[in-house]
């Protein structure tokens, strides 16, 4: 039985929200923010994810008969759950388009609405944008390795439960062809792809019989593992044969695939083999373990490796286990308010804010500006880093685009759904427009965000306030 959605968040979201309540705090309109302080693998910036999966969520984010049993046994009091019952987020969000190149401290979504309806989305947003921005970043990252590559997404084995779904859907934003995931890729309209396994070939009484029987049985699009015994002496001279085969038969044999071993050094010796055989059409898969940097390194020893399965790496975000997305605090009622820290890195930013992305002469990304979301774009002439104020940046006469907008309007979405193909030919179109050294894998060049002088003031006068105890 499906379980209502409105149960997907933490503890503490309801004990707040109860507590709110009981202070007949619940008309309160609040704003809440969604930021990450660190690009993760080091990389020089952070792709959007997630946002047409969480405004369906956010949807069915209520509370049905079971999910209020549930709670009263867990000690919630009758009225509240009362309220529960008709509970549905009736506020607003802002957000850029899915896809969009974002970076460490940027207010990428916001959240307005009563306190405790917007209390309780937090656990869920970032659930569904901490991890969905992880995988698509990793697969861009894999992808700019890849160059014109094919890239096959297969990693719903190693996966992390059903994180294996949302991990589909993220790598192909990212930049990944395919998916092994057939729940996915039904689900998304992702092109599904995969080969056979070893124990396909076990299960006959040599290789040449179960490679005959897999063209016999999928003559279109046939690839072929070669590993199973011995690459170069067996599975190729056998793929060769079966090629041959059907050839006779009108067909041709799409791909061999590599599992194991030296990739680089295989892949030029099968492709010499497969070449010396009138083959020069069949494609060499490379799969086992890869990530961008062994990719990378595939291409630089000039393997003639034409498509790429990724799986464990990619669908686990490795190396960094998450994104370090937080869900603060911003204004109350009608009063903007900032977390202190010893730590001006972790001084939140008051008040309802937007990002004004300013280009160079060459339509390419030159700075983002934090700025208060009721100032005039074109009145903003130098933005200042967040933690070092002396140093600035002018912005003044360049040209300048508001990258978040309003996506849901007291409760219902206003924004088109699109497509993943569309949401990755975005991704795509914003990384032709962000300078080369921000792509960079190694020491990736500082993209620059800084603060209007506006939300710089403020932030001041709240800090000077707060330390003199007001």
């Amino acid at each position: 039985m499906k379980k209502s959605m409105g149960l997907f968040t933490d503890h503490y979201e309801l004990t707040m929200a109860e507590g709110y309540f009981r202070s007949e705090k619940e008309e309160i309109i609040a704003n809440f923010d969604y930021f990450f302080r660190k690009n993760p693998f080091g990389s020089g910036f952070t792709v959007f994810a997630g946002l047409q999966d969480l405004l369906e969520m956010i949807l069915e984010f209520k509370y049905d008969t079971q999910a209020i049993d549930y709670l009263h046994k867990r000690g919630f009091g009758t009225d509240f759950l009362e309220y529960l019952k008709n509970f549905q987020f009736r506020g607003d969000i802002y957000a850029p388009r899915e896809g969009e190149l974002v970076f460490p401290n940027e207010p990428v979504l916001r959240v307005k609405g009563k306190i405790i309806e917007t209390q309780l989305l937090e656990t869920l947003i970032l659930n569904v944008l901490n991890f969905q921005s992880l995988i698509a970043t990793k697969a861009n990252r894999i992808r700019h390795s890849a160059g014109n590559r094919l890239l096959m997404e297969f990693g719903m084995r190693r996966a992390q439960g059903c994180a294996a779904i949302a991990a589909s859907r993220a790598a192909v934003i990212g930049g990944m062809d395919s998916t092994s995931n057939i729940y996915s890729a039904e689900r998304y309209g992702l092109e599904s792809s995969g080969t056979m396994a070893h124990s396909w070939i076990q299960g006959f009484e040599d290789e040449l019989v179960a490679f005959r029987e897999y063209a016999i049985t999928h003559p279109k699009n046939c690839t072929l593992l070669v590993d199973t015994y011995h690459t170069l002496k067996s599975g190729v001279p056998n793929a060769i044969i079966i090629a041959r085969e059907m050839e006779q038969s009108g067909h041709r044999l799409s791909a061999i695939r590599l599992d194991s071993g030296d990739l680089a050094y295989l892949s030029k010796m099968a492709r010499k083999q497969l070449d010396e055989a009138g083959l020069s059409y069949v494609k060499i898969v490379a799969s086992n373990q890869l990530d961008e940097y062994i990719i990378k390194s595939l291409i630089e020893q000039d393997a003639p490796i034409d498509w790429f399965g990724v799986g464990t790496s990619l669908v686990t975000g490795k190396s960094d286990a998450a994104l370090d997305g937080v869900y603060k605090l911003s204004l109350i009622n009608g009063r903007p308010t900032l977390k202190l820290s010893e730590d001006l890195i972790k001084i939140t930013l008051p008040g309802e804010k937007k990002i004004v992305r300013y280009f160079n002469g060459n339509n390419k990304f030159y700075a983002d500006a934090i700025a208060l979301a009721t100032e005039d774009d074109r009145e903003i002439d130098t933005i200042f880093h967040p933690q070092h104020p002396e140093r600035n940046t002018p912005v003044h006469g360049l040209k300048g685009e508001t990258i978040v907008s309003k996506v849901v309007d007291k409760g219902k979405v206003v924004v088109e759904e699109k497509s993943i193909d569309e949401i990755s030919g975005y991704r795509k179109f914003r990384i032709s427009q962000l300078p080369d050294e921000h792509k960079r894998f190694e020491y990736p060049h500082l993209y620059k965000v800084g603060l209007s002088q506006s939300l710089m003031n403020l932030r001041n006068t709240l800090i000077t306030g707060l330390k003199k105890g007001n």
